[in-house]
């Protein structure tokens, strides 16, 4: 079983999904993005997270979609980790997506507690052990916006599960996050990544073994240069670095979510602006607004890469 911080140290993209305009997973346009992503210094990707619109696309365009960005990520990385989230309402449904992700060659599954319906804690440590069978590592994955959130007693449940590596946490809860980096040094191998993209020094700080932050599909170098920082021991520029990480997400104000990232990324010829149903691209007055945050911000934007 592949080690937890293999999988979460340093810098995972969550990245966005290309899509054709009827939005439909297309790895073909992934193309360009993951050539500049590369080029950035990125080697981990997770795919199919709140980022990537994973629970709103249905199971049967997962595959072909894993299987193209994988072997295009492996050909450009000559190894690089790829992480496939997998979750969904319920437990046969997120067991068919993992099948599926294992078959196209990720190299491990990440997954939030069931979404839609509260559950007991017994019921989500059953939900994770259930992916026991599929063969891959488990990151579990606490986004409580959306679904079941993980406790501090859960988290030491689902650590009796060998095949749980890791948990990425977006909560944004810094105690809790504490607390995490406590219980994983009860498990040898067992890793922490920080999701929330305002606190990324705070959890380095805490112990963190990586970063998993969303502006890091449109400026993955600053991700990059931060977590160098930490690891060289330079706070200033650590806090320097949060500081533009923390100001790139004002983009969310004019368009929130995964639409206002694709924008960015259309505006410089990176990814197709699609979204899936029911989320609608940026409007006119959106895209204006995004265009002035790209001229803010350009210093520090991901560019098209050429050979």
């Amino acid at each position: 079983m592949i080690d937890g911080s293999a999988l979460l140290a340093g810098v995972t993209v969550p990245l966005v999904t290309p899509m054709d305009e009827t939005g439909r997973p297309d790895a073909e346009h992934a193309t360009k993005l993951l050539a500049a992503l590369h080029a950035a210094g990125v080697e981990k990707l997770m795919l199919l997270g709140s980022n990537g619109e994973g629970p709103l696309l249905p199971t049967s365009v997962v595959g072909p979609f894993v299987a193209g960005v994988t072997a295009r990520w492996r050909s450009l990385t000559g190894g690089g980790v790829v992480t496939v989230n997998v979750t969904a309402a319920g437990t046969l449904d997120a067991l068919e997506r993992a099948s599926i992700a294992a078959d196209a060659g990720a190299d491990a599954l990440v997954m939030s507690p069931p979404i839609y319906f509260h559950h007991r804690a017994d019921e989500i440590v059953a939900h994770y052990a259930a992916l026991g069978t599929v063969g891959l590592p488990v990151v579990a994955y606490n986004a409580p916006r959306y679904s079941n959130p993980l406790t501090r007693d859960l988290v030491g449940a689902l650590l009796d599960l060998d095949h749980l590596v890791g948990i990425k946490d977006s909560s944004g809860d810094v105690e809790f996050f504490g607390d995490l980096v406590e219980l994983a040094g009860s498990r040898a191998g067992f890793a922490v990544g920080q999701g929330a993209e305002t606190q990324l020094d705070t959890a380095l700080g805490l112990g963190a073994d990586g970063i998993v932050p969303g502006v890091a599909n449109i400026a993955p170098a600053l991700s990059v240069r931060l977590v160098a920082a930490h690891e060289a021991g330079d706070h200033d520029e650590v806090r320097r670095l949060q500081t533009l990480h923390t100001g790139l997400t004002a983009l969310h104000a004019i368009r929130r979510g995964t639409a206002g990232v694709k924008a960015v990324l259309a505006l410089r010829n990176l990814c197709p602006p699609h979204v899936a149903p029911p989320l609608l691209p940026s409007e006119p007055a959106e895209r204006d607004a995004l265009l002035e945050f790209v001229a803010t911000h350009e210093d520090h934007l991901l560019r098209e890469h050429h050979e």
